[in-house]
Order: structure tokens, then sequence, then C-alpha cells
């Protein structure tokens, strides 16, 4: 359903944009990538336009789930703002990142928050590949 940003790292900065967040999980930045066509491989890039995201707290940390549409997909063109998506979608796509870790009889250790638009998105990002480059420097 969902893959990472390259070159992003989910640290102390993105940690810092959400409210109750110690720090970011520690991972890339997840992000899922809305199509009408079928990806049907793992470990292929595709260029996508950011639309907004989703907020997540998994156990004290920020693991922020970005949304964006394929670019060039004809179904999702037009599509700026994730208040550009169908509500029931987006609601499809929070109860996704709610539910998916959770297991009978263990307690949750991740919620989610109010989805965001592009603009917190792309800040989100910003904190993120500024995270990778202090965690990752260039030699």
């Amino acid at each position: 359903l969902y893959g990472f940003v390259p070159r992003t790292y989910a640290g102390a900065r993105v940690g810092r944009l959400m409210p109750g967040a110690s720090s970011g999980d520690g991972d890339p930045l997840d992000i899922c990538v809305l199509s009408e066509r079928l990806v049907a491989k793992s470990e292929v890039l595709v260029a996508a336009r950011v639309v907004g995201g989703i907020p997540m707290l998994d156990d004290g940390h920020a693991d922020d789930k970005i949304v964006a549409v394929l670019e060039n997909d004809p179904l999702w063109d037009g599509f700026e703002n994730l208040a550009d998506i169908p509500g029931p979608y987006v609601d499809r796509l929070t109860h996704y990142f709610a539910t998916y870790r959770m297991f009978p009889g263990r307690p949750a250790t991740a919620s989610v928050g109010t989805p965001y638009g592009r603009e917190h998105a792309e800040a989100v990002i910003r904190a993120a590949l500024d995270d990778y480059r202090d965690t990752f420097p260039a030699r």
C-alpha cells in the first residue's frame, strides 16, 4: 500500500512538527501514492505529487504518512491538496493506518490524528530531508 521517500529520515526536526512526539521514528518518511494504475513491483521509483498527510504517533515517535498522487495519472489529475481527495477515501486511509498494526490481546501503540494538507506535508518532507542530511552527511 505504501513505500518511502528516498533520502529522508524522520529525526528530531520531523518530531518537532508533531505535537506529543519525542522525535521522529528513525525511519525514512512513509508515502502512500494514489493511482489508478497497479504498481505490482517493489523497489521502483515513481514521480508523485504530494497532496497531504496523515499524522501518526507510534510509541511516542512521529511516523507521518505522506499522501501523494501519481504524476500523469488521468484519474488523479487536478488533485492538488488532500481536501480535493474524496472524504471516504481519506477516511479509508486513516482507518488503515490506525489499525494495521493492531493485534488481538496487545495494547495499541500507535494513534493517528487529523489528516493535513499539502503545505504541512511539504514542511514534513523538508524536515525529513534535513534530518537525513544531518544523519548521513555526504563524504
